[in-house]
């Protein structure tokens, strides 16, 4: 996901939308320790996607 589609969306929804990712995160970390993934670069993805949301979202709220 860009940064330009994260500004888009409204603070409250993306701060839904961090808090879903994240579970989505931990959850696809927990299936990886146990059978790996098949694609296991998804999770420095998601890891990277949480990281951009988090960041659009403290901007939004510093203003």
């Amino acid at each position: 996901m860009k940064i330009a589609e994260i500004r888009q969306i409204p603070a409250n929804e993306l701060a839904e939308r961090v808090e879903a990712e994240v579970a989505k995160y931990h959850q696809m970390l927990l299936n990886h320790s146990i059978s790996p993934l098949e694609n296991p670069a998804q999770i420095k993805a998601a890891r990277r996607d949480i990281a951009k949301m988090k960041t659009v979202l403290r901007e939004l709220n510093n203003n």
